[in-house]
């Protein structure tokens, strides 16, 4: 094609340098809510350095209410709406965005909202890998009247390396485990309080045990088709060109599953829970990695990168204080 329109975000390669706009990006965040990806996007600049208190950042989809994209330095933070479709939608025109702007090494993290299943409230769920609601690690579409089966394995690496984190931070539960895709938030996931309800809480509680004993420890909306699409993009094991991993944390609920939550990336900023015991990722952490990133490294340091994301705000201000 002469030119290539990338219609839900409203950019287009004949009327947008992709390179110059998004050619230095290493890491890609993308999430459900619009807001949630502008505080993200907030959070990450002050947290590295690259942006100043207070700074606005411009939604570089701003022609179109259909996504939302914000970028700082090497991170690119876009929203996905709701569900299989829309983050396929999402992911279409982004892999194409990466391709035109000549991007390698991209490591791409899905922040999204979970309902955990026999963990505690406050778990954070590193995904292994992706299952249907039959508990199938796969991902079925039907292309041109014919159904399609794809791969939902995940990024095995990173998986560990966030789990490294988290053993080092040493503040909250975290697990790896399955996370289960489904169609609907309602009756996909055996929920009571939907519109239409033809099962009982006791079927419920045996097909969400059925779920757990299978290796599913949180369940949502987007992985499958996040899955599969970084695997058919040329993601690599051992040399990724798209890596992924999804992540939840279970924040609240009843007995099984518990509430939604965030993943292990937001935990600093969610209101719903503060971790201000331990300053971790000190100011020559941060400049040691992002110094590493200058000098040309594939990867930003994953564990002194994570370590500085959970920070809480709380600890920033006091450890402010203190240097003042």
């Amino acid at each position: 094609m002469k030119e290539d329109i990338l219609y839900h975000f409203a950019l287009g390669t004949g009327t947008h340098d992709f390179p110059a706009l998004f050619g230095d990006v290493k890491f890609v965040c993308v999430g459900g809510s619009p807001s949630r990806m502008k505080a993200f996007i907030a959070y990450i600049a002050e947290e590295l350095g690259l942006g100043s208190p207070g700074c606005d950042y411009p939604n570089i989809c701003a022609g179109t209410d259909r996504y939302a994209m914000y970028k700082v330095g090497p991170v690119l933070s876009v929203s996905h709406g709701m569900g299989i479709p829309s983050i396929s939608i999402m992911l279409h025109e982004l892999i194409k965005l990466l391709y035109h702007a000549k991007c390698s090494n991209i490591t791409i993290v899905r922040i999204g909202t979970s309902g955990g299943i026999g963990l505690e409230p406050g778990s954070v769920v590193i995904t292994r890998q992706s299952v249907d609601a039959t508990f199938k690690p796969q991902f079925e579409q039907v292309i041109l009247g014919k159904t399609v089966i794809r791969s939902t394995n995940l990024d095995e690496q990173l998986a560990k390396e966030l789990m490294q984190c988290s053993k080092e931070i040493g503040q909250f539960n975290t697990v790896i485990g399955n996370t289960m895709c489904t169609l609907d938030f309602y009756e996909g996931q055996g929920r009571l309080d939907g519109a239409i309800c033809l099962y009982n809480e006791e079927e419920k509680l045996q097909y969400l045990k059925e779920a757990y004993d299978s290796g599913v420890r949180n369940i949502e909306m987007e992985s499958s088709v996040f899955a599969a699409m970084c695997n058919l993009s040329g993601v690599k094991v051992e040399d990724p060109v798209l890596a992924g991993v999804c992540g939840g944390l279970t924040l609240a609920g009843h007995q099984v599953p518990t509430k939604a939550g965030l993943s292990l990336l937001l935990l600093s900023w969610a209101g719903e829970r503060k971790y201000n015991e331990r300053l971790v990722g000190q100011d020559e952490d941060r400049e040691r990695s992002l110094t590493n990133y200058r000098h040309g490294q594939n990867r930003l340091d994953l564990k002194k990168i994570n370590l500085i994301f959970c920070q809480s705000n709380q600890s920033r201000v006091m450890r402010n204080k203190t240097k003042s």
